[in-house]
């Protein structure tokens, strides 16, 4: 295992066995779940399926903290206790204030995932983790092209965030990925087999990027597409452990779902009736909470059996208690006429017929 020199940057690839590569840059600390290669090796079978690729990268979570900071500020300006970084001299706090003020000017009123200025920077971001400036400075390849006023902003605030914040920041994301990955490991390949067949069409062929940061949005994950990458925080209590496989899942899920909401709005007009909001997303919920389930307490779906409180997984849904703020009627739809699809027991288009229909 090969350590990144800059901290910045770890890289995690979840594959089949068979079928696992690993790719070793000078810049990249990989972390496998299966026996590594020597370092410069690589590993290759003919047809590899892939899963995940986790990431924890230094601009992209330093662009969220600033994001998190400033829509603090925004939400509560007088407030003294909304600043995320201690212990600063003068000179520090003067250039972490001017970055801070400046995503307080310019994003903190955008979401991180409706506007596609942001996602932008994000997508741009992750692809220049491994620089050590934004602006080209030490690598000409590195200009990331990015805004001049943002790329000022992260390049002075970077050896701040890197000297205050940064380790722990990584620190933390690291062991979520090292709590994540035997969940990975042991239930990935069938869990991307399974919702593709559900979906009624095919897991991404290339990896599905995960930006682990400390920060993400309100939600403590947001999924963008074109290409489809998740941002998932690692500190948010909502993502820990099987949750958190299950976060995963839900987030790759609006990435390969577009059968089930096209099915939807057919129906809809077929019925001349309006499209029920949310109700794509309530399924996805819903989807996803009953394939971790069966996944995790196999037992919970046998017939005749009696759950084990103590071992049933209780989706992040149910948790939230999503259902009974607003989507009562479509976990009734649900529970109804699509887990009979899901046991196998009524077809796709008849699922989302009743469903439509019984709202």
């Amino acid at each position: 295992m090969s350590a990144d020199p800059h901290g910045d940057t770890i890289v995690a690839s979840f594959m089949r066995p068979a079928a696992l590569t690993h790719k070793f840059a000078s810049s990249l600390l990989l972390l496998a779940l299966f026996p590594l290669p020597a370092f410069g090796q690589e590993v290759s079978s003919a047809n590899p399926l892939p899963v995940f690729e986790f990431h924890s990268g230094f601009w992209l979570n330093l662009h969220h903290t600033l994001y998190r900071e400033a829509r603090l500020r925004r939400d509560s300006p007088t407030s003294a206790d909304n600043s995320l970084i201690s212990g600063l001299n003068s000179s520090e706090q003067r250039v972490w204030e001017s970055a801070v003020t400046y995503y307080l000017k310019n994003y903190a009123g955008k979401d991180l995932y409706f506007s596609l200025e942001m996602v932008l920077i994000k997508n741009q971001l992750g692809d220049f983790e491994t620089c050590p400036d934004l602006a080209g400075i030490k690598r000409k390849s590195c200009d990331a092209g990015l805004p001049q006023g943002l790329t000022e902003a992260l390049d002075s605030a970077a050896p701040i965030y890197r000297a205050h914040l940064w380790p722990e920041h990584d620190r933390l994301n690291r062991r979520w990925i090292f709590t994540v990955a035997p969940l990975v490991r042991r239930n990935g390949l069938g869990l991307s087999h399974r919702l593709a067949e559900i979906y009624q069409t095919d897991w991404p062929k290339d990896r599905i990027r995960v930006d682990v940061t400390a920060f993400a949005n309100a939600e403590g994950a947001y999924t963008t597409l074109d290409p489809l990458r998740v941002t998932i925080s690692s500190i948010d209590s909502r993502n820990q452990g099987t949750d958190g496989l299950e976060v995963l899942f839900h987030e790759a899920s609006l990435g390969i779902s577009d059968n089930v909401q096209e099915a939807i709005v057919r129906e809809c007009h077929q019925r001349n009736i309006p499209i029920p909001r949310d109700l794509w997303h309530a399924l996805l919920f819903y989807t996803a909470g009953e394939v971790i389930r069966s996944a995790v307490s196999p037992a919970s779906r046998s017939p005749g059996a009696v759950p084990d409180a103590a071992t049933t997984y209780t989706s992040r849904a149910l948790q939230e208690r999503l259902y009974s703020r607003g989507w009562q009627d479509y976990y009734r739809v649900l529970s109804d006429y699509w887990q009979p699809y899901l046991d196998g027991n009524v077809g796709f288009e008849d699922a989302i017929a009743h469903m439509v229909s019984a709202l």
